[in-house]
């Protein structure tokens, strides 16, 4: 299973279970809110890091890139679109 795919299982679990998805989103209130998420990640069994995090993002982002106006330069910028810690929390919020 890829990080995509664990975050996808992993926000399900958290929309059924409501103190999973309070403890996912006071991750932000942490120092270091993406290691934190990733402690909680790996709490329940899925080998997350912050790297994977990042990792999965650029993926994305360069995957969207490629298939906007021809993958050049001229391609849009997309803000925050590669960020999927954020969009994780804000999907079970």
């Amino acid at each position: 299973m890829n990080t995509a795919e664990i975050l996808d299982e992993l926000s399900a679990k958290a929309k059924r279970d409501t103190e999973l998805r309070k403890t996912f989103l006071m991750t932000r209130e942490q120092p270091n809110p993406l290691d934190a998420f990733c402690r909680v990640c790996r709490g329940l069994g899925y080998e997350i890091y912050p790297m994977d995090m990042v990792n999965v993002g650029e993926e994305f982002y360069a995957s969207m890139r490629r298939s906007t106006n021809g993958g050049g330069e001229n391609s849009p910028m997309l803000e925050g679109e590669d960020d999927f810690y954020e969009l994780f929390l804000a999907g079970i919020e």
